[in-house]
């Protein structure tokens, strides 16, 4: 992904000392599959008045950890940790990235003092994108002045939700984009069945889990899929798209930041 934009001088919530330094963990998926949502996250992010920073970053070792290689894992994660200690916060349009920075890194440094020490410190101002822009910056929804002429619903997806309290902080935000209604579907919080490693592993398993929530998702009658980590979001949009249906699938930072209209949804091709 390009690098973000760096030219915000304003500081956070009006504040009169500097500019607040955030260091975006833009993600493999971002990076790899949808650069809109890293540009989406930092063009919101600078809303605020902070200073957006994309340094030159890894994977945060997730697949690594959640495959028992914890060598390899501590080895990713202190990459990230040096790369992004300096920065007075980490935001991260993920949930399982984010999960895994703020949740997991210190208990892989669990008999490492030192190293523990400063996964700590990076975990404590790591945070996933809404929960920064709703809790942190405690941002205006209204202020964000987006629009969406439809219906969306929303999937709380698992690592955002069980391990970092995601959950009204997407919904806080999207009440401000104007003429949204928000549809919540049947199981809102139960898995996709993308899971990693897990939808390679248990194909069948993940198509049948994956399946259910597509069924809930059609059943609202929305026009719009939303989600705040691109993994589900992925695996969502394949299978609806299996199904012949013609719901879309965005993230939520790209309605948030008002770019629905710059790419394509997920999994659709230019001019679709």
């Amino acid at each position: 992904m390009a690098r973000a934009s760096e030219n915000s001088n304003k500081p956070a919530n009006g504040s009169s000392g500097p500019p607040t330094n955030v260091g975006l963990f833009a993600t493999c998926l971002v990076d790899l599959f949808r650069p809109t949502v890293g540009f989406a996250s930092a063009r919101l992010i600078e809303g605020t008045g902070c200073r957006v920073h994309v340094p030159e970053q890894t994977c945060c070792g997730q697949p690594a950890y959640n495959s028992g290689d914890r060598r390899h894992a501590q080895q990713i994660a202190r990459q990230v940790i040096e790369t992004f200690e300096g920065y007075d916060y980490v935001v991260v349009p993920s949930g399982s990235c984010g999960g895994m920075i703020a949740v997991h890194y210190p208990d892989l440094f669990a008999d490492d003092p030192e190293w523990n020490r400063r996964a700590r410190a990076l975990a404590a101002k790591t945070f996933e994108l809404t929960a920064f822009l709703a809790d942190v910056m405690k941002i205006d929804a209204k202020d964000l002045a987006a629009e969406y002429d439809g219906t969306a619903t929303y999937h709380d997806a698992c690592a955002g939700l069980r391990e970092l309290g995601v959950k009204d902080q997407p919904r806080e935000l999207l009440a401000g984009v104007d003429d949204l209604a928000l549809e919540e579907m049947a199981d809102t919080d139960a898995c996709c069945g993308f899971g990693g490693t897990f939808c390679v592993k248990y194909g069948e398993i993940s198509t049948d889990i994956v399946s259910r929530k597509t069924a809930n998702v059609v059943k609202t009658g929305a026009d719009l899929l939303l989600a705040g980590d691109l993994g589900c979001l992925l695996n969502i949009a394949g299978r609806l798209k299996r199904e012949g249906s013609s719901v879309q699938v965005r993230h939520v930072a790209e309605v948030l930041a008002g770019m629905t209209d710059q790419t394509p949804a997920i999994g659709e091709a230019e001019g679709d």
